[in-house]
């Protein structure tokens, strides 16, 4: 599967019955990014992309595997993709959570957003940015 097959099967906001299969792409995007392989260009973005767009919290550790599985791609995925849910969800969910995955990224979440980088964070419009970015306005 590539990026144009995903935007054309799955769309930007999935339907609830595509989920799964998003997921399993994005876990094995982790896993060539780990495997130092080839991945699909931008499937690994579109993926997160989508998970965050639904917007559920039992998606926040499967992003920030994928954001762990190496450096490239942990520098193509915001943190706020994390955030789908929204800023305030997200750290709740993570707190709530007994994994050092999630208590990683909490601590991740609330450097960032010391840094500045959830400043007039919404959702919308960090998704709304990646509509323009993937041509699916």
């Amino acid at each position: 599967m590539n990026v144009e097959e995903s935007l054309q099967r799955y769309g930007m906001l999935p339907a609830e019955r595509d989920l799964p299969a998003i997921r399993a792409i994005l876990a094995r995007e982790a896993e060539i990014e780990r495997s130092g392989g080839e991945r699909e260009e931008d499937l690994t973005l579109l993926c997160c992309v989508q998970l965050f767009s639904r917007g559920l919290l039992e998606d926040v550790l499967r992003i920030w595997d994928a954001k762990q599985a190496g450096m490239d791609l942990g520098i193509m995925l915001d943190v706020q993709f994390l955030c789908g849910a929204g800023l305030d969800a997200t750290k709740r969910f993570l707190a709530s959570q007994h994994s050092d995955s999630a208590r990683e990224a909490l601590e991740y979440i609330v450097r960032c957003e010391a840094t500045g980088d959830f400043e007039k964070f919404s959702p919308q419009t960090h998704l709304q940015q990646y509509r323009h970015y993937f041509r699916a306005e």
